[in-house]
């Protein structure tokens, strides 16, 4: 059985001189059971909690589970757009459902803000003026982990994902700042978690490396199983599936391994120290790169609603196209694709006060845009 949760708050007076803008109501589609259902928890916990904080009583969000299903997103995005008459939707973590269900939102002429998935075909050729993407563009995390691994010397790593728009930008991504020689590529099935067939490939493979993207628990089960499959070689990998709830069920297997983000709880600007404290108060839990997404997204939403009202769709565009907003990641811009400008840096696993987690210990890409917006024509 679907549920939904409408949830508001009250509201902090508007920027001085900004006129009152019409209330705004947003749709939430994540994935809150089922697989992958603590990225979609995280997601709507960070969106929320920003909310709370601004005590926001002109904004009402309505959250629907996806249950990871295109059509059960496409059948609650019709519903949100027709029945619920919302202005913006949010929150869909996988990219085969965020394309089942943005470019038909965008054309009915509604905002879509992405907290998670930012596949290619979105960045490229089929950019929208409605569209923004809060988290990253597919390939940026991947790419950043090319760039470590030949920073790092690897020669000849083994690369796998799964199969999906996802999975497919993760490996276009890593192999265009990694340059070297592939032991192995190999698409798995979105969901998979047995990979015995997988691990006797790499350890046939010659391999100096590893490079994977399995994110929830495609991620847990891979390292499980590496683990325990005696191969001896260094993993590199993005944040997905290194992240702060995967992080306890894989345990020891994940210590040492170098990952990369866009965020991490040790970035210093008082915006993040803010949202790690409120997140671990409000949830009893350290928050999550999904959570930070969530977090800046609603941050990004409410200053844009203290400038223009939501009705008004270009001077809204602009609002949030200017992107004034404290972002836990420090700098956050725009390019002209609505895809961020950032930094993404080099995340090594560690346990600390008897809790696995991630600490910074690099930077692999400054000031990084996606390459998909030479393509881009609004």
């Amino acid at each position: 059985m679907l549920k939904s949760l409408a949830v508001g708050a009250s509201m902090l007076a508007l920027l001085s001189g900004a006129a009152l803008a019409e209330p705004v109501k947003v749709g939430m589609i994540t994935t809150l059971s089922g697989g992958g259902a603590s990225l979609g928890i995280d997601t709507r916990d960070g969106f929320l909690l920003a909310v709370k904080q601004a005590g926001n009583k002109d904004l009402e969000v309505v959250v629907e589970d996806d249950q990871r299903k295109p059509d059960i997103a496409v059948q609650l995005a019709d519903k949100m757009v027709q029945s619920e008459k919302v202005d913006v939707l949010t929150g869909i973590v996988w990219s085969n459902l965020a394309m089942a269900v943005v470019p038909s939102t965008t054309a009915q002429g509604k905002f879509y803000l992405s907290t998670n998935a930012a596949p290619s075909m979105l960045a490229g050729k089929g950019c929208h003026p409605n569209y923004f993407s809060v988290s990253y563009q597919n390939d940026n995390l991947h790419e950043a982990a090319g760039a470590y691994a030949k920073e790092a010397g690897f020669k000849k790593s083994f690369i796998l994902a799964p199969n999906y728009p996802a999975g497919k930008d993760s490996l276009t991504g890593f192999k265009r700042l990694y340059g070297g020689e592939l032991a192995g590529e190999i698409y798995t099935k979105l969901g998979q978690t047995d990979y015995a067939a997988e691990l006797a490939q790499i350890r046939a493979s010659g391999a100096d490396s590893i490079f994977f993207f399995l994110p929830g628990g495609m991620g847990i089960s891979f390292l499980k199983q590496y683990a325990d499959s005696g191969i001896e070689l260094p993993v590199v990998g993005p944040a997905f599936s290194f992240d702060q709830g995967i992080l306890q069920a894989v345990g020891d297997a994940a210590l040492g391994v170098k990952n990369t983000s866009q965020w991490n709880k040790d970035i210093d600007n008082e915006a993040n120290k803010a949202f790690v404290e409120g997140f671990q108060a409000e949830y009893g839990r350290l928050p999550s790169l999904y959570a930070a997404q969530g977090y800046d997204t609603a941050n990004l939403l409410l200053s844009a609603m203290a400038k223009a009202d939501v009705k008004d769709a270009d001077a809204f565009r602009a609002a949030l196209e200017e992107a004034d907003f404290k972002s836990v990641r420090g700098k956050f811009s725009f390019g002209p694709n609505h895809h961020p400008i950032q930094d993404i840096y080099v995340r090594e696993v560690i346990k600390e006060g008897g809790v696995y987690t991630n600490k910074i210990v690099g930077t692999a890409l400054t000031d990084h845009a996606d390459v998909y917006a030479a393509e881009c024509k609004m």
